[in-house]
């Protein structure tokens, strides 16, 4: 459910109330039965939100909305305002869905915004859902994925300065991440995937007029070991007009070497058409790609769109009908 002071619970049962979801999915939200209730009041969304033991009590009714109540979240807890409660609570529904997806109860994860500060005045010290899950999953490391209906990006670092960012990169890191972003289309169905790969400066350094060889040394050793095993890794190309070539079907995913780099063109293209991905964990993880927008939560004015989109792509992902 996410941050129950932001609109996590509004988009949530706003997506669940849309028949189609059911032909794809039985759905069980991880959450706070009286803040779901409060949510479609507020969006005037006419569903009887009914509390489940479990996911195997899951239907296909779009007029219900089953939530595995945690509880935990005041009646009133006010929207809009950061609370150490609402981030306990949101840390509690990852846990337990993770839980659930590592003992194959649940085919797949899709996560409402949480808000890192609230999660951090809760004792939770992490970045975002990226790295909780991998921790929870016990995975040393992921990669984050933005998918919209024309471009895919897949990051080498996320949650860092930039100063930090370009200090970590390094070869290793590079190559792991486009074998992730790579077998991650495949295993959707893309038999080859031709993947661009952006360098770190203005105009990929252009042979060493910009930066420090940055390029040379940290990027293009891990694609030539990706491309020794068959991978179509082109690059390092200028950010610049890359993902203009990617928009019009050169390539099947981007890779962006930092967070800026990749969500920049993404958000442009509409934060309701972004869908977030993690790459690298033992169970599927998709997710909004907006954050929990306190200034609209509580107002029934949210937009569900994204959260949509990465529940129909949490289902194309596990691969059911």
């Amino acid at each position: 459910m996410g941050d129950a002071a932001g609109v996590g619970p509004e988009v949530v049962v706003r997506a669940l109330a849309e028949p189609e979801l059911r032909g794809l999915a039985r759905p069980v939200v991880i959450g706070d039965a009286a803040r779901l209730t409060r949510a479609a009041e507020i969006c005037g969304i006419d569903v009887r939100v009914k509390p489940v033991s479990g996911p195997a009590e899951a239907t296909e009714d779009p007029d219900t909305v089953e939530v595995l109540d945690l509880g935990g979240i005041p009646p009133d807890l006010p929207f809009g305002e950061l609370s150490a409660v609402a981030g306990e609570g949101a840390y509690r529904y990852v846990a337990k869905a993770a839980e659930l997806a590592m003992a194959g109860q649940v085919q797949a994860i899709c996560t409402a915004p949480l808000n890192k500060a609230a999660l951090h005045s809760a004792g939770h010290r992490y970045p975002g859902h990226t790295e909780l899950l991998a921790e929870l999953c016990g995975v040393p490391e992921v990669s984050m994925m933005l998918s919209t209906g024309t471009v895919r990006v897949i990051h080498v670092t996320t949650h860092i300065g930039l100063i930090d960012a370009i200090e970590r990169i390094e070869p290793g890191l590079v190559e792991r991440t486009v074998r992730r972003g790579h077998r991650t289309l495949v295993d959707s169905g893309v038999a080859a995937p031709r993947i661009a790969v952006c360098g770190i400066n203005p105009h990929a350094g252009e042979n060493g007029l910009f930066g420090h060889g940055e390029e040379e040394v940290k990027i293009e050793p891990a694609l030539a070991a990706c491309r020794a095993d068959g991978i179509h890794a082109q690059g390092p190309l200028p950010a610049d007009t890359v993902f203009f070539r990617a928009g019009r079907g050169d390539f099947d995913l981007v890779v962006a070497m930092y967070h800026d780099q990749g969500h920049g063109p993404v958000k442009i293209l509409g934060l309701e058409a972004g869908v977030n991905i993690t790459v690298g964990l033992p169970v599927i993880r998709t997710s909004v790609d907006h954050g929990t927008a306190f200034d609209i939560a509580g107002t029934g004015t949210a937009e569900a769109g994204s959260m949509l989109e990465a529940l129909r792509q949490a289902a194309a992902l596990a691969g059911t009908p």
